[in-house]
């Protein structure tokens, strides 16, 4: 197996970097300038050592990449390697780990996409206290906070007026006829980079949802945007999503 897709590389990768000013925090980002295709894999049902990992001919030295089945959504993060010899077929090669892990089945070619990852430091958003903070507490402590004023009695007698309806907590998300109607903006291994994107999401007037997942023991966040209620719709919020920068994101069920 690669020295970058070992369990201890990985998790000395995205550990934060501990500094006596700044606290650094790394996360994955896709890379298509890298490498990016879209084509037919096939596993050929034999077992294969070195984890998950696929090869591809056009590939000139090994990447770490995310590879996507486009037929379930489902998604690994793994190895790339040249494909020396060219063998009738579908030119992306699955191992047996990665066909599992995305649901191929021996022998059944499926649509794959293999995106590289890129590596990237964040100084994440954080307040340092001030100098004025800690006599700020303590005058109000030593003074206490004022006594409400107590309420004006009304003047004027008015018809009771009915108690509205408690609003719930979050508002029903719109219907939609799409099987996927929403658009996933990223991945992310950090937990404040996901809700930092989502807040730009809403503030350009899109309704992101972080959704914190697990794969293979390593907890990540997606990004997603949504729901479209019809395809006129969706494509409108993916030209949106796209022009903001995210040039990546696609459709997704959920």
């Amino acid at each position: 197996m690669p020295e970058f897709l070992k369990p201890g590389a990985k998790d000395a990768e995205t550990a934060p970097v501990q500094s006596s000013r700044t606290k650094l925090v790394a996360r994955d980002v896709e890379a298509p300038e890298v490498f990016q295709v879209t084509e037919t894999g096939l596993w050929d049902g034999r077992p294969s050592l070195g984890g998950v990992w696929v090869a591809h001919p056009d590939v000139q030295d090994p990447e770490r990449v995310i590879i996507r089945n486009m037929a379930n959504g489902k998604f690994v993060i793994g190895a790339l390697f040249r494909r020396e010899r060219a063998i009738p077929g579908p030119r992306i090669q699955a191992s047996s780990d990665a066909a599992e892990a995305l649901g191929m089945l021996a022998g059944a070619p499926v649509e794959l996409n293999v995106t590289a990852l890129r590596r990237e430091t964040l100084e994440p958003e954080t307040e340092e206290p001030t100098a004025a903070a800690p006599e700020a507490a303590a005058k109000v402590q030593e003074t206490g906070l004022p006594e409400p004023e107590p309420p004006v009695p009304a003047t004027v007698e008015t018809a009771p007026v009915a108690k509205p309806k408690a609003a719930s907590a979050k508002p029903a998300a719109p219907k939609s006829s799409l099987a996927k109607p929403y658009v996933q903006i990223g991945i992310f291994s950090v937990k404040a980079n996901a809700e930092r994107t989502a807040r730009q999401m809403r503030s350009a007037g899109m309704l992101p949802t972080v959704l914190e997942q697990e794969l293979n023991g390593k907890q990540f966040w997606r990004v997603v945007v949504g729901p479209a209620r019809n395809k006129s719709d969706l494509s409108a919020l993916l030209k949106k999503v796209k022009e903001i920068g995210f040039s990546d994101a696609y459709a997704v069920s959920n």
